[in-house]
């Protein structure tokens, strides 16, 4: 009988609490952000809680007074998707937030191990995922610019490719397929575009999906 995986209940990272040491300073701070003010609750004089949601963000940030919460300036590399690193980071100096010049890790996004791992201006090949900026809210607490122009397949949830993005996807795997059918009998053409199509709907590169197509085919024709 065939098994099935159960269905995971959907969970959405919704806040990330953070530590200040002033509430009034770091509230001013986020509304030049331009960021939006969900909440300022107070409670007597011993509890507050202020909530702020990046523009367009799924996700938002809490501090306050009487928050359990890291301690002020603990939190580090909350990171910001973008689409444009150069035109956020005009808008964020603009508003008086202070923003590192635009770099990329040498070793690779989030790589910030050796020395100098961070090198200066954007990834030299443009791709998405590879370029940053930082800043920090007055508390030290970091923060860190994505770019993000494309996504790799596979990296948001349920959806769908529009039809150009499909048609390219599809293409890419009839011209690796190629490749497969020519040092391969004959086969079921589909039995080797399915797993190549599921591996880069959900991240992997074209040369992982490759290896999980050839993979599969050869577990069936055992």
């Amino acid at each position: 009988m065939a098994m099935t995986t159960p269905k995971s209940e959907d969970m959405k990272l919704e806040v990330v609490v953070i530590g200040v040491s002033d509430v009034d300073p770091a509230k001013a701070f986020y509304e030049r952000l331009g960021w939006r003010l969900d909440a300022d609750f107070k409670s007597g004089d011993d509890f507050r809680v202020i909530q702020f949601t990046p523009p367009d963000s799924e996700c938002s940030i809490i501090f306050g007074k009487g928050v359990p919460a890291p301690k002020a300036g603990a939190i580090k590399s909350l990171t910001l998707t973008v689409t444009d690193i150069n035109a956020a980071r005009d808008d964020l100096i603009a508003r008086s937030a202070k923003v590192s010049e635009v770099f990329h890790f040498a070793g690779g996004p989030f790589n910030d191990a050796g020395n100098n791992p961070r090198a200066p201006g954007r990834d030299p090949q443009g791709r998405s995922y590879f370029s940053f900026a930082s800043f920090e809210d007055p508390d030290g607490n970091g923060y860190l610019l994505q770019e993000i122009q494309t996504r790799l397949p596979g990296r948001e949830w349920n959806s769908k490719p529009d039809v150009a993005t499909l048609g390219k996807l599809l293409r890419e795997t009839e011209q690796h397929h190629g490749d497969f059918e020519k040092t391969h009998g004959k086969h079921d053409w589909w039995d080797w575009y399915a797993p190549y199509l599921s591996a880069r709907q959900s991240g992997s590169s074209p040369e992982e999906a490759v290896v999980a197509a050839d993979r599969y085919m050869a577990e069936i024709t055992k």
